[in-house]
């Protein structure tokens, strides 16, 4: 089939690689202008663009989609069987909708209905389920509301970050999309109407970032840890200076080192234990948060027991918000 392919991020390239490696013709990939990166500014291009030069395809980096007459005669033209959107971060007005002969069809990081939005990688893990999943759907006008065609189901695991699922359901979103487009060619795909009970998965903030020792249970932070990693980390305050976690585990049970009953009458935030060999342990509103790996102010992540060692955290110091 002729396609155009819609997508800006690494989620998907890898699925603008599947289709090109299962030999569909790829007659023109659209993605988001280059951006200025870094201290020196530089133009740095979509990892779908630079992608997509490697193998001659066609490249349009519009502006803006929609009332861009030019460029949807530019998509007319090229006459696509089918457009493939993944990510792209810019919502099809119907003039576009109605182009291919087969539709538009999106690749989506959930098992929809659950999660429409911008961030369904990043709230499942915010939110500590333990399944998400990958859907291919005919895209509408609306968000995420169009017809759903094929699912894949997978497990979070319980320390995975946002990093790491990202990764995975990319390369799962890849093979679900060359799957979809077989059906599709075959006239086998079949539409799915999704039910009334969704949830909304908007772009994240930096507000969100800060810990709330006071109000959020072990369990919470360490969920918050993971989802904000590698995007914008953790963040709390340490006599005053800024302080971020981007690797934590939760102690929720009784051990040999604490005994909860004692620690009852203990702030939210309060320092437990700092040990370059034993770790930092930190009082949450229930349970306590082993920090495993941390970044200071101004420095490079690392693993608490090289951060301990040059940098001192006594016990009774309080993380606060920030």
């Amino acid at each position: 089939m002729n396609i155009v392919f819609m997508g800006t991020p690494d989620f998907a390239e890898q699925s603008l690689k599947s289709i090109y490696e299962a030999g569909h013709k790829i007659i023109g990939v659209v993605t988001n202008p280059d951006k200025p990166k870094g201290r020196g500014m530089k133009m740095v291009a979509s990892p779908v663009k630079e992608y997509a030069v490697s193998k001659n395809i066609p490249i349009y980096q519009p502006l803006k989609v929609r009332n861009n007459l030019e460029f949807i005669e530019d998509i007319k033209k090229l006459n696509p069987d089918v457009i493939c959107v993944v990510a792209y971060g810019k919502i099809l007005p119907k003039e576009i909708l109605e182009i291919p002969r087969f539709g538009c069809i999106n690749v989506h990081a959930s098992l929809l209905p659950k999660y429409r939005g911008a961030a369904p990688i990043q709230w499942a893990v915010l939110n500590g389920d333990k399944v998400t999943g990958v859907t291919t759907m005919y895209m509408d006008i609306g968000m995420d509301t169009g017809d759903m065609i094929l699912k894949e189901e997978v497990e979070i695991g319980e320390d995975e970050t946002t990093g790491e699922l990202w990764d995975r359901l990319s390369i799962i979103g890849g093979n679900l999309l060359v799957k979809t487009l077989i059906q599709i060619e075959e006239g086998t795909a079949k539409r799915i109407p999704q039910g009334e009970d969704f949830s909304i998965a908007p772009m994240l903030n930096k507000e969100m970032s800060k810990i709330d020792w006071e109000n959020n249970t072990a369990s919470q932070i360490k969920n918050l840890v993971r989802g904000l990693n590698p995007i914008m980390g953790a963040s709390c305050i340490l006599n005053g200076k800024k302080i971020k976690f981007w690797k934590v585990e939760k102690i929720e049970e009784e051990n040999e080192v604490f005994d909860f009953e004692d620690l009852k009458d203990k702030i939210p935030g309060t320092v437990l234990l700092s040990d370059c060999k034993k770790g930092l342990y930190i009082k949450a509103k229930e349970g306590i948060i082993s920090v495993l790996e941390i970044q200071g102010e101004n420095a490079k992540r690392m693993n608490i027991g090289d951060f301990l060692r040059g940098n001192k955290i006594e016990a009774q110091e309080k993380f606060s918000i920030v």
